[in-house]
């Protein structure tokens, strides 16, 4: 469907209230009365009947293993726990593809996503053409509405009308594309949604969002609407598995956080007087711009998050002089065709040290050595592994672990993908204690949702509704901390609610552009018994572990009336198999990773 041709706003549709009186019911039962009491990692809650002792575990298949360390999982749970943390959960069938390859194939796989083929989701994006565009291209297709209207020779409120109206058109008439700005933040989120749900390369896509909420920009800052999604396109994505000091000087040249930290904008004050006697700049020289001094966001954020973390030994002098070496580093031409400028007339010429070493090197080097300086510090290996391990492992991830993946951080001088191998081919990282210690994300709600109901999403504006709705507005987090990555910061009711409506409303096929079949899922004959439709459920969605209070709670729900259809030629009872689909996908057990 052409995005002209959309109708509504672009929130998921209201459930219906059979289904909310149903979701609220189930609240108050207490289905999600373990995720609203959470405040440390959770531990496992499996069926007794699926239980293996460490033993028959420590027996897996070595070519299903490989050098795996998995002693207390058993394959099914080993498979579930890789899909579910290093990617976005499983699709139909991926469980059994998986063992018959071997887990820790598809685990080296992941960690080269450049050999992973990823052509159907190339398919999906076609319709996005944003998703593609440059930072140029996206300020020239969709332009900011005073500079349009002032071409156009009519005022703001009348170029909004103007493509209001031809978005809008009389019955009969083909909408035309929105060229309003806010189509490139609707794109960009699209795309995102079904990377999360299509992409082969399940582990990059994680990796993605973890770094571009480690180096957070808030799209509803002015010129950074048209400027992040290519900053995660170029600047993140092809650099999660390369080195981390390749990455953060990526993002520290990004328009992208230029503009969003104001590094733009800082300068050394006493430039402005040494340019009045400069020689005329040549020719093509950007100007310089309006009197103006230091700024130190960007240099507060590099050393508190984005390298060695706020306990990591540095001062408030050090953020001074760290705003120093980045003065002179901006953007050339913004609004017109963003791209990182040094500008050598603003720049700093003093002397400087930062964490007790001096920057001696002048110009733009002296930025580069201070990321040099920070890429190196043991704080930062800390800091980073340290929040790699809370997103892939649990809240509080063992000390010895963390330990471990700082020394690789140090001794391969920052890759990533060898300090994301240290953490894999971890026992902790497979230990009873970790299997479903998370709670999802929004985002990774939302697509873990669509995968496991094998969803065909021909428009995911709906589903970016509810990843909003769920807590999560993609690209909205104004702080440059990023979305929290642990439990607390999910589990409300409010947003726990919407997580179950969200569920039902998805396996009812009541979500706008997703198109849901249960019967090749559950069988064709699961809708003769509520019972025998929560067994498969249960089974195909939760690897048939479920806790005694979730199942008896799903039990109760599935036998009540609103659970029920009546089949009309039958004249039989039959079970809602849509209903009692998103029961299921509501409970704990599938809310956590």
């Amino acid at each position: 469907m052409a995005r002209g041709a959309k109708t509504g706003p672009r929130t998921a549709r209201r459930m219906a209230p059979v289904e909310r009186a149903l979701a609220a019911g189930l609240v108050a039962a207490t289905l999600l009365g373990p995720l609203c009491r959470l405040t440390l990692p959770l531990r496992a809650q499996a069926a007794p009947a699926e239980k293996s002792s460490a033993t028959q575990q420590s027996r897996l298949d070595p070519k299903f293993k490989g050098k795996l360390p998995i002693t207390e999982l058993s394959e099914d749970e080993a498979i579930l726990h890789a899909l579910n943390r290093l990617g976005y959960g499983p699709e139909p069938g991926e469980v059994e593809r998986i063992k018959q390859t071997g887990l820790e194939t598809w685990i080296e796989q992941q960690l080269h996503p450049e050999q992973i083929d990823d052509a159907a989701l190339a398919t999906r994006l076609a319709p996005l053409p944003v998703a593609g565009m440059s930072e140029r291209q996206l300020l020239a297709e969709y332009p900011q509405p005073d500079a349009a209207a002032k071409m156009l020779g009519i005022t703001v409120d009348e170029y909004r009308k103007r493509m209001d109206a031809l978005a809008h058109p009389p019955q009969g008439v083909a909408p035309a594309p929105s060229q309003l700005p806010q189509e490139v933040l609707n794109e960009i989120s699209d795309a995102k949604v079904l990377r999360a749900i299509y992409s082969e390369r399940q582990l990059e896509e994680q990796l993605t969002d973890f770094w571009f909420n480690h180096f957070n920009v808030f799209a509803n800052k002015d010129l950074d609407l048209w400027l992040v999604g290519p900053y995660e396109r170029d600047t993140i994505r092809p650099r999660v598995l390369g080195k981390f000091r390749d990455l953060v000087e990526a993002t520290a040249k990004s328009p992208a956080m230029e503009f969003y930290l104001d590094n733009y904008l800082s300068a050394d004050p006493a430039a402005f007087d040494r340019l009045k006697h400069a020689p005329p700049a040549p020719k093509g020289t950007p100007p310089v711009g309006a009197r103006r001094g230091l700024n130190e966001n960007y240099g507060r954020e590099l050393l508190e998050l984005h390298t060695l973390g706020v306990d990591g030994g540095y001062t408030q002098k050090d953020v001074i002089e760290t705003a120093r070496c980045f003065t002179g580093w901006t953007i050339r031409a913004p609004r017109d065709n963003p791209e990182f400028y040094f500008d050598e007339r603003v720049h700093d010429p003093g002397e400087k040290a930062v964490l007790g070493k001096k920057i001696k090197h002048g110009g733009i080097k002296d930025g580069e050595q201070v990321l040099d300086i920070v890429s190196q510090d043991r704080h930062t290996a800390h800091h980073i592994s340290l929040e790699l391990a809370q997103h892939f492992v649990s809240d509080t991830p063992p000390d010895a672990l963390v330990e471990r993946m700082a020394k690789t951080f140090e001794k391969s001088h920052g890759d990533l993908r060898e300090v994301m191998r240290t953490m894999i081919y971890s026992p902790e990282f497979w230990s009873r204690q970790a299997y479903r210690a998370k709670v999802k994300t929004p985002l990774e709600l939302v697509a873990s949702t669509a995968r496991a109901l094998g969803a065909d999403v021909d428009d995911a504006a709906p589903l970016v509704g509810w990843i909003a709705r769920i807590g999560e507005p993609l690209y909205q987090q104004l702080p440059p901390t990023g979305y929290p990555d642990k439990a607390q910061a999910w589990v409300n009711t409010g947003a726990l609610l919407n997580r179950l409506n969200y569920a039902i409303t998805l396996a009812s096929n009541q979500v706008r552009g997703s198109e849901v079949e249960l019967p090749p899922l559950l069988g064709d004959d699961a809708a003769e018994d509520p019972y025998q439709a929560l067994d498969r459920a249960v089974s195909v969605f939760l690897g048939g572990q479920v806790s005694d209070g979730t199942r008896a709670t799903l039990e109760k729900e599935s036998a009540d009336p609103h659970a029920l259809g009546i089949n009309a030629a039958a004249n039989a009872r039959q079970a809602s198999l849509g209903v009692i689909t998103g029961l299921v996908l509501g409970a704990p057990e599938f809310q956590q990773r």
